[in-house]
């Protein structure tokens, strides 16, 4: 495949498009009537948990050896987006189960390791991925948290922070380090279970914004994990950290493309019934030419955003390096395009777009994460500057 190849919006298969409007419809009729009570009470609903599993968007691409879908990775990209048009703390569970927990049990699992989690992960177990500590974001690979070869097992102590789905999960994807003097060279991915000694969730972050999702302090203090519990090879959990991140990153593209368009909807929807001067405020030249930008931006995103959820499907026809620099570039225009249409979406929805009644306050609390987690908009800046300089050999 060609990566500078356009790929058009309504190039859809059969497949993905019965699925997309599945997951429009589920959106619509069994998240959407719960997406106020979930924000205020800042608790994702047990039945939305349990009816994403039983509909199959908690493992769009795993294999159908495992119970999961085995679809494409595009076709995970579409499930993100339609679920963020009503909410992203859905969509943000699914996006973290599908793009980065799954993955990585998919492409550095042992048999064995498949064999015992992905089943969960398909049926019902929440999954969530560990790299970030109160000292380590932006620098992901300063982590603290120790790993110590103890015989016969290892023995995991530290601290992690702002930990998606922490609250609802059962499996956990985590980096620590077995050498913190061979910096990013110590890093080993393990699998922790909830119920192993020495490990402990901690009490859900009061948050701006994706309120319904949990965020959670873990803690390991001389936590027993199972020498087969290790993934990869001991020492290379950064290659796995960058490489996953490359397919998360994407999940956010989607994520908040998903929810621009939902803020545009409500926009719109707005425009033609408010009525000011007699005549519906979507008749006013200023405002008219606000939507053009929100659409407009919203649909260069969204290119891009499909671009490289195909390249990722393309597989090693596309090089390490244009994946990474595209992955980059998707997560940054989709958000910045996210906080611009929400905040552009409360604008034009006056004083209603500034009260809870209406979404639109809540989609541009939501947006505004997006922004920072999953690497700063300003890292994302530098992996795309450097990546390209690289590929000049100017660096």
């Amino acid at each position: 495949m060609n990566p500078n190849a356009p790929i058009p919006l309504d190039v859809l298969t059969e497949e993905e498009k019965m699925l997309r409007d599945t997951v429009a419809r589920f959106a619509a009729t069994k998240i959407r009537p719960r997406v106020m009570e979930m924000d205020e009470q800042a608790k994702m609903a047990p039945e939305v948990i349990r009816e994403c599993f039983e509909l199959g968007l908690m493992a769009v691409a795993v294999p159908g050896a495992y119970g999961g879908g085995e679809m494409s990775f595009f076709s995970t990209v579409l499930v993100i987006e339609e679920l963020a048009k009503v909410d992203p703390s859905v969509s943000v569970m699914v996006d973290v189960q599908n793009t980065l927990v799954e993955n990585v049990f998919l492409n550095w699992g042992t048999d064995e390791q498949r064999q015992r989690y992905l089943p969960r992960l398909v049926q019902d177990t929440v999954g969530c991925y560990c790299l970030s500590e109160p000292v380590s974001g932006s620098d992901a690979f300063a982590l603290k948290t120790r790993a110590q070869d103890k015989g016969d097992h290892w023995q995991l102590d530290g601290s992690k922070l702002w930990i998606t789905n922490g609250g609802e999960a059962g499996i956990f994807v985590v980096f620590a380090t077995v050498d913190p003097s061979a910096g990013y060279r110590g890093i080993t991915a393990f699998i922790v279970e909830r119920d192993f000694p020495g490990f402990t969730v901690g009490k859900k972050e009061n948050k701006l914004g994706i309120r319904a999702s949990s965020t959670v302090p873990l803690t390991f203090e001389a936590c027993r994990v199972p020498k087969a519990n290790v993934i990869g090879e001991v020492g290379k959990g950064y290659k796995i950290a960058i490489e996953t991140l490359n397919e998360g990153r994407i999940g956010i593209g989607a994520q908040m493309i998903g929810l621009a368009q939902g803020a545009f909807d409500q926009a719109m929807r707005h425009m033609l019934e408010r009525e000011q001067f007699g005549k519906p405020i979507a008749a006013q030249q200023g405002l008219q030419w606000m939507i053009a930008d929100m659409e407009t931006r919203t649909c260069a995103a969204r290119e891009l955003l499909y671009r490289v959820g195909h390249m990722i499907d393309a597989g090693s026809s596309v090089p390490a390096a244009t994946l990474t620099r595209y992955s980059a570039m998707s997560k940054l225009i989709c958000t910045d395009v996210a906080m611009d249409v929400t905040t552009d979406a409360v604008q034009l929805l006056g004083g209603y777009g500034y009260v809870q009644e209406y979404p639109v306050e809540r989609m541009m609390r939501d947006a505004k994460i997006t922004q920072i987690y999953e690497g700063t908009n300003q890292v994302q800046r530098l992996v795309i500057a450097r990546n390209l300089l690289n590929e000049l050999k100017l660096t």
